[in-house]
């Protein structure tokens, strides 16, 4: 049974995917559908966390917009992601940068990595 549901598991994998980690800020290019038209939309913010493993991996992705904080969380493998681009990287030392929802202004950046 476990050998079934991995071979469908690895048939749903992407074959490049681009390379980040928690703390970087990134840009991602989702696909949204509106009606019978398909864009791509840009949602640029720090990764916040990054989760589980194989085709069900997904990371988090947190930007302030008009001064509220906004988390979208997106599956790795998905065919709504078109790609993920690294503006820049983040100097950071956990895995999950759950203290970044309590900040507000400059505290809320992460150092940047040089």
């Amino acid at each position: 049974m476990n050998d079934v549901i991995r071979e469908i598991e690895a048939a749903q994998l992407k074959e490049t995917v681009d390379e980040f980690h928690v703390g970087d800020t990134v840009k991602v290019h989702g696909k949204i559908k509106e009606g019978n038209r398909e864009r791509i939309q840009i949602f640029e913010g720090t990764v916040v966390k990054r989760q589980g493993g194989s085709n069900r991996e997904t990371f988090t992705v947190r930007k302030t917009s008009g001064g509220i904080g906004v988390e979208k969380t997106w599956p790795l493998h998905s065919p709504n992601v078109e790609k993920i681009e690294v503006v820049r990287r983040g100097k950071v030392r956990r895995a999950k940068l759950n203290y970044l929802k309590g900040r507000v202004g400059k505290r809320a950046k992460v150092k940047e990595l040089r």
